[in-house]
């Protein structure tokens, strides 16, 4: 008779929980379709008295997940605690010392730490498995590691924080400051407890860098990430973008070109027809290119606890078939450190400007932009606002560099007012 598979879960949040109930409501589906019993043997949270709405009484408690990540009657180590450091790493080093696979939700201490723990766990024998860690319920990593294994991945993109699009998209359709929409997702539960991981883009950089990986074959590299947050929005740029035919979403893009690896999470223009433009609320959506498939786009719930477990389940469902595979598709001692790329490949910029109500204001505007190398595409004027003018220009492709240098020169214009605003844009 075929030995159960034997869970130790880290962790009783919201995704912790969720697997509980999984695993307690889908016992029998879950053999079917594995071949194997799973069950929960021991579990370990900072408070077990704290009320969770799901029985835990028939698991042994651990109080140090490193103990639990010790057992000797645990084959799956499911890591639900998050952070980089602290007791996620420590447990998780210590559930790969001891034999265990490992299971992880955690993007950060896999975005930080990934390669060593790769390198470890396969020197072992074992097996990390992270799809919850990246865009929740959307099978993005498997899509990558399985699906798409003949492919050469030309870029991956997407929408990864289901938050900051809930704030963009909350914003436009109630015409709202940022403030007041990031004051109201915070309240409603909506963002981390240090809202910085979630509006200043490095929440979905940590998932950035671990799908860059996997499509390039390099080490995972969360510092070669270029990040740009969400605070500097309006509501200004959010309606005019939308009069231009765009909408701004807080977007990753991660691809290799003839400079290096190109990773940057940043606001930026997309057309309002695209899939990313149409993806509205706390949605996730992840674009990968490849040069046999084309363009496929992946679209789900990119958090919550039943969307977040089932990832995790799918994991360990894997685990119980015998299914292994590579951390990062490829033997991590094979992984090369790749050369990060300085400068973004050229694209398309919208700049909205403020002029004063001077004759000759448009023309040295366009003069310092032509001097730069950059020519227009589309322009817009609208009523003046205390004498001065809102004007909006959309760029032909070019690069940063030349437009840093343009916006220099336009400061020295004498004719802008306020600080240009300047958001790449990706079409798609």
């Amino acid at each position: 008779m075929t030995q159960p598979l034997r869970l130790g879960i880290a962790g009783l949040g919201t995704v912790g929980v969720g697997v509980v109930r999984i695993v307690q409501n889908h016992a029998d589906m879950l053999e079917k379709r594995s071949g194997r019993r799973i069950e929960i043997v021991a579990v370990s949270a900072r408070s077990k008295t704290k009320n969770r709405d799901v029985d835990l009484s028939p698991y042994d408690w651990e109080d140090d997940p490193v103990d639990l990540a010790k057992r000797d009657d645990i084959d799956v180590f499911v890591e639900l605690m998050g952070g980089d450091e602290g007791p996620a790493k420590a447990a998780t080093e210590a559930a790969i010392a001891a034999g265990k696979d490992v299971v992880s939700a955690n993007k950060a201490l896999l975005a930080m730490h990934g390669q060593a723990l790769a390198e470890a766990a396969e020197i072992a024998g074992r097996s990390i498995k992270y799809e919850a860690a990246v865009a929740g319920g959307i099978p993005v990593i498997k899509a990558l590691n399985e699906g798409l294994a003949a492919n050469d991945i030309t870029r991956v993109m997407g929408v990864m924080n289901g938050s900051c699009n809930y704030i963009l998209t909350r914003m436009e359709d109630a015409g709202l400051s940022y403030e007041a929409v990031f004051d109201e997702a915070n309240q409603l539960g909506y963002l981390e407890a240090d809202p910085e991981l979630d509006v200043g883009g490095i929440d979905a950089g940590h998932k950035l860098a671990l799908l860059a990986s996997i499509a390039f074959g390099t080490q995972v590299d969360f510092g070669a990430v270029t990040l740009e947050g969400i605070g500097s929005v309006t509501i200004e740029d959010i309606r005019q973008a939308a009069d231009m035919g765009y909408k701004i979403k807080l977007l990753g893009v991660a691809q290799m070109t003839g400079r290096g690896l190109e990773q940057r999470m940043s606001p930026c223009l997309v057309p309002d027809t695209s899939p990313l433009g149409q993806l509205q609320g706390g949605t996730n959506m992840i674009v990968l290119e490849g040069d046999s498939v084309g363009q496929i786009v992946l679209r789900g719930a990119g958090a919550g606890e039943g969307p977040t477990a089932s990832a995790v389940m799918g994991d360990v469902m894997d685990i119980a078939r015998g299914f292994r595979m590579p951390v990062f598709g490829q033997p991590a001692k094979d992984l090369r450190k790749a050369r990060a790329a300085h400068s973004a490949v050229p694209a398309p910029y919208y700049l909205r400007l403020q002029l004063q109500d001077k004759p000759g204001a448009l023309a040295k505007i366009a003069r310092a932009l032509g001097e730069s190398g950059i020519s227009i595409d589309r322009m817009r004027q609208y009523e003046h606002q205390d004498a001065a003018a809102p004007v909006l220009i959309v760029t032909h492709k070019t690069t940063k560099t030349a437009l840093d240098e343009a916006l220099d020169e336009i400061a020295n214009t004498g004719v802008a007012t306020g600080s240009p605003v300047a958001i790449r844009i990706e079409n798609l």
